[in-house]
C-alpha cells in the first residue's frame, strides 16, 4: 500500500511540492470569484470524502477555515475536541490512529505536542494534516506566503526577491518561517530578546541547507527596507508567566516606528489572534499595511491545497 502523504512540516516537503500546492492555492481562489461561500467547487474533488477535524487547542481560524475548505471540495468533515474523545481519558493515539484511519479519509490535528502528531501520523493510514502544534505551524505559513505572492509591489510578488523580518517571541509561527525560507529561497530576519530566540539546532539545520537567515537582535535594526514584518502574540496558549514575557519582549512591539523603517511598500502580517498594545499597535494591525485579514482569509485558500495534495485529488 502506497504511505499516505501526511502534511507535518515544511522541512519535510520538497520545494516543487510546496511550489505546486501554492500555485493551486492561487488557481482555486481565483476560480471562486462570483461564488457563493457555501458553493461547491466546480469539479468537488474531495466528494465522498470524510476529514476528522481534532482539537487539543482552541481554534477560530483553523478550525472554520478546514471545515468551510472541506465543504467547498465537496468533502465533509466530523469535529471534535480531544476531551470529547477517548483520547482526553488516556487513550493512546497510536490506537486513536487506527481506529480513525478505519473510519475516515484524513485527520487534521490541533495539538499540543508535536510528538502527539509525530505519532498520530507514524500509525495512521490515512492523511494526517498539522493543523499547530508547540513546535511548528506550516498550514499558517503557506497561507502567509500565498498572501505575500498577491502583493505584486512586493518586489514583483516574487517570494525570492523579498526579505521578511520576524519580530518577537522565537516561537512555533517562527519556525516554519526559517523551514520556509529553505523551500522558497527568501531573506528572513530573525529579531528576538535574549531567551526568547529560536531553537539554534531549528536555525543552523536552516543555515546548513542555503537558508539566508539573519539574527538581528535590534528590532529597528531589523526592519530597516524589510519588505514584510510579521508578529505574532507575546503570550500564547500555554505559556506561563505572561507578566514576565509582557515585560520582556516589550521593546518588540511592532509600532509606527518599526514600520515607518521598513521599505516604502513593506505590508504587516500576523497570524492572529492579536493583542492590540501588546505586540502590535492598533495604529499597526488596523492601519493602511495590514493585509492580516486577507491573511486570515488565505488561511481556507491554502488549505484546501494542501487537503488536495494530501488526498491525491
Amino acid at each position: 500500500m502506497t504511505p499516505p502523504k501526511h502534511f507535518l512540516s515544511l522541512a519535510d516537503i520538497q520545494a516543487s511540492e510546496l511550489r505546486s500546492i501554492l500555485d493551486e492555492a492561487h488557481r482555486m481562489k481565483k476560480n471562486r470569484i462570483g461564488l457563493r461561500k457555501g458553493e461547491l467547487d466546480k469539479d468537488a474533488p474531495l466528494k465522498g470524502e470524510t476529514i476528522a477535524l481534532i482539537f487539543e487547542k482552541s481554534s477560530t481560524r483553523t478550525r472554520f477555515s478546514f471545515d468551510m475548505a472541506i465543504k467547498q471540495l465537496g468533502g465533509s468533515s466530523i469535529t471534535a475536541n480531544s476531551n470529547e474523545m477517548q483520547l482526553g481519558r488516556g487513550e493512546t493515539i497510536e490506537d486513536t490512529a487506527k481506529v480513525l484511519s478505519g473510519y475516515l479519509d484524513a485527520i487534521m490535528l490541533r495539538a499540543n505536542n508535536h510528538e502527539t502528531i509525530i505519532s498520530l501520523a507514524a500509525n495512521a493510514d490515512v492523511p494526517v494534516i498539522n493543523g499547530l502544534t508547540n513546535f511548528n505551524h506550516p498550514c499558517q505559513i503557506m497561507a502567509d506566503l500565498l498572501t505575500l505572492e498577491e502583493h505584486t509591489s512586493l518586489n514583483a510578488g516574487q517570494l525570492k526577491n523579498m526579505t521578511l523580518t520576524w519580530v518577537g517571541d522565537g516561537n512555533n509561527v517562527a519556525n516554519s518561517f526559517i523551514n520556509a525560507a529553505v523551500k522558497f529561497k527568501y531573506k528572513l530576519r530573525l529579531s528576538s530578546p535574549n531567551g526568547y530566540e529560536v531553537k539554534k539546532s531549528i536555525l543552523d539545520a536552516a543555515l546548513s541547507q542555503g537558508a539566508d537567515i539573519e539574527v538581528i537582535t535590534n528590532p529597528l535594526q531589523a526592519c530597516k527596507d524589510t519588505d514584510v514584518v510579521i508578529a505574532d502574540t507575546f503570550v500564547s496558549m500555554g505559556d506561563k508567566n505572561s507578566e514576565k514575557r509582557l515585560k520582556d519582549l516589550s521593546e518588540y512591539q511592532v509600532n509606527d516606528t518599526l514600520m515607518n523603517a521598513a521599505a516604502k511598500n513593506s505590508i504587516f502580517l500576523h497570524c492572529l489572534p492579536a493583542h492590540r498594545g501588546e505586540e502590535v499597535t492598533a495604529e499597526v494591525i488596523d492601519g493602511p499595511k495590514s493585509v492580516v485579514m486577507r491573511e486570515a482569509e488565505n488561511r481556507l485558500h491554502a488549505q484546501k491545497s494542501i487537503l488536495k495534495w494530501c488526498l491525491n485529488s
